[in-house]
């Protein structure tokens, strides 16, 4: 992998893909929501390479602080594949284009170690794609498959640092398992109203049935935006390969969060 970190700030008009981390960023963190609390996400997002472009939206997320320091998580999406129809990329490139529901993401977030001040949250995001895709028609993968990441998260004044690497396991012909990973930075620029972040994430070969047929390291930047509020906020943020295959990373979204605190036992 090629670690670099880039403070850029993009506007843009585009829309995590399948294999995306946490909102708007790929890289996610292993601090579960509060217990007894909810979040929800209405987000449009784009994967693209040479091979294809696999856009998803209108996507509905759910989270649920279940218990202390556990987070259950559902993700129910429409998407799209859009194949370059290039015969240089066979079999992924070519075909028709599709819409309609793809694979649903259920899981796990769990908080293993709280953050000390010399040491940071560790914890982990476990992930289980079912398949409510069509795989005859590309949306998906046709059996259950799997993310298994390790997390972790240090806050040094104004600054979050978020980390960590996974493996992705996908039990099914022309796919292959493949590792991913990153590090994430993140700022409050404007109090109570703006964070900006930058990212670099990373991801082996995904396998020949898919437009990742190599390995590709990104740059991304976004942030959050705090309506007046601040339960309600605006998500965006952009990528593009920096080694690797050519790929770039959209995401738009509109994130609610509710609940009452709860006597932690």
């Amino acid at each position: 992998m090629v670690w670099k970190v880039a403070f850029l700030f993009l506007c843009i008009l585009g829309a995590p893909r399948a294999w995306g981390q946490g909102p708007p960023y790929q890289i996610d963190d292993p601090v579960p929501i509060d217990y007894g609390h909810y979040e929800a996400y209405i987000f449009g997002n784009a994967d693209g390479t040479p091979v294809e472009m696999d856009s998803t939206g209108p996507a509905f997320e759910f989270n649920w602080g279940a218990v202390p320091r556990i987070q259950l998580h559902a993700i129910v999406p429409l998407g799209s594949i859009v194949p370059s129809n290039n015969p240089a990329y066979l079999p992924s490139g070519t075909g028709p284009s599709e819409f309609g529901l793809t694979d649903m993401e259920t899981g796990i977030k769990w908080a293993w170690i709280k953050e000390s001040k010399h040491f940071p949250q560790v914890g982990t995001f476990t992930m289980f794609e079912l398949p409510t895709g069509s795989f005859s028609r590309g949306l998906g993968v046709g059996h259950v498959w799997y993310k298994v990441p390790l997390w972790l998260q240090k806050n040094i004044g104004p600054w979050t640092l978020d980390g960590g690497a996974g493996e992705t396991i996908v039990p099914q012909t022309q796919y292959r398992n493949f590792p991913y990973g990153g590090f994430l930075v993140k700022r409050e620029i404007i109090h109570n109203k703006l964070e900006l972040g930058a990212e670099v994430f990373s991801h082996g070969a995904e396998g020949k049935a898919m437009p990742q047929i190599q390995g590709s390291t990104m740059i991304d930047v976004g942030g959050y935006y705090h309506f007046k509020n601040p339960d309600h906020q605006f998500l965006f943020a952009y990528g593009h390969s920096a080694a690797g295959l050519t790929e770039n990373y959209a995401y738009l979204g509109l994130y609610w969060t509710w609940g009452k605190d709860r006597q932690k036992k």
